[in-house]
């Protein structure tokens, strides 16, 4: 995701859009159809739900009132692994697409294909063909984007929503906050949602070695401590959030934390995918404040942000100010814990979610 969304938007725009190149789009689209994408392990069976003009691969899991889970990048369904089984033990349904672009469901490769009004559409399209009128939306990193936009887009369709790392964007209405805690992360066009935008660059790099890309990225510790990273030199490729440039380092910072069935899974799944569909999100993200200015300015349903301690990109500060267009808000933050909350604090999250759940939309 991004230092806020303001700034992930003005870096966005200050770097150039180039065309894909369709004999590249080619490669990648038979190299995705010759290898099948497995059905996800620790999670229920698999189904497929038409909509907005795709098939959603979807997770679902118990009764009750519907719990839907949205991931993030470069994630898939399967991080809310340890969320579905505890939300449906709690008497409610859990239910946890892979979105657009990812996983199971994989996307167009036309990059225009992909904005914050299309993801919406495709949960609301989801909801129409499940007969459900109202959910819960529960997002992490760019789900927690996409949840957040769904009770502005389509607040008809929201009971509740619970961001992950995610704050709600400002909206445009309102004056900007004052005393806002500085980011330490020190934008230059090195930082990472810069490098995402030309088409191709990105997938090179993370595509070398999927599984030590996942090794970096899905780490706790490294860029993922809040205190050693403020330490760090302010040119150096950590302050700049430069994920491309460690990727490629012999022995990039931080600790992988999740099992190897877990890792083995994201890695087979994205050797299979590629990660274009997921970087598309990256590349439509120009469009978002056209997108979102037009949107209701705000949010009625019960509301929950979880931060995590050590996410210094997303960090419990951005979450500030929230209040003032949010009716119903409650925070609460995973101490000792990076920017992959779900899945390295598991039990904190789901006492926290089930609790809200239970006081906020029975």
């Amino acid at each position: 995701m991004s230092i806020s969304r303001r700034r992930l938007l003005a870096s966005a725009v200050a770097c150039s859009m180039t065309a894909l190149a369709p004999s590249w789009l080619s490669l990648k689209s038979a190299l995705a159809q010759s290898r099948a994408v497995k059905p996800a392990p620790m999670m229920p069976e698999p189904h497929f739900i038409a909509t907005n003009g795709i098939d959603m691969a979807v997770y679902e899991k118990g009764e009750g009132l519907p719990v839907v889970f949205c991931h993030g990048w470069p994630e898939l369904a399967f991080s809310w692994r340890s969320q579905i089984d505890a939300v449906a033990a709690a008497g409610f349904r859990a239910i946890a697409p892979d979105q657009r672009g990812f996983g199971l469901t994989g996307g167009p490769a036309d990059p225009n294909l992909y904005d914050m009004q299309i993801f919406c559409d495709d949960l609301a399209g989801m909801l129409d063909a499940k007969g459900i009128d109202k959910a819960v939306f529960v997002g992490h990193d760019w789900g927690g984007a996409v949840v957040w936009a769904m009770a502005r887009l389509h607040p008809d369709r929201c009971l509740g929503i619970a961001g992950l790392n995610t704050a709600a964007g400002r909206p445009p209405n309102l004056p900007a906050l004052e005393n806002v805690e500085p980011s330490l992360i020190v934008l230059t066009p090195n930082y990472y949602v810069g490098t995402f935008q030309k088409p191709g660059f990105a997938e090179q790099i993370l595509e070398a070695d999927v599984r030590k890309t996942f090794d970096f990225i899905l780490s706790r510790g490294g860029i993922w401590n809040k205190e050693s990273f403020s330490q760090m030199p302010e040119n150096s490729d950590e302050r700049q959030m430069n994920l491309l440039a460690m990727i490629q380092r012999e022995d990039p910072p931080g600790d992988p934390f999740m099992s190897d069935e877990v890792m083995n899974y994201f890695t087979e799944t994205y050797e299979a995918t590629g990660f274009t569909g997921g970087l598309n999100w990256y590349r439509a993200v120009a469009k978002l404040g056209r997108i979102m200015a037009s949107a209701e300015a705000r949010i009625e349903v019960p509301s929950l942000y979880v931060g995590a301690e050590n996410d210094v990109i997303l960090p419990p500060s951005s979450a500030d100010g929230m209040e003032d267009f949010i009716t119903d808000l409650e925070k609460y933050t995973v101490m000792d814990s990076g920017h992959w909350t779900q899945q390295e604090k598991p039990e904190e999250v789901n006492r926290v979610l089930i609790s809200w759940l239970k006081r906020k939309i029975i």
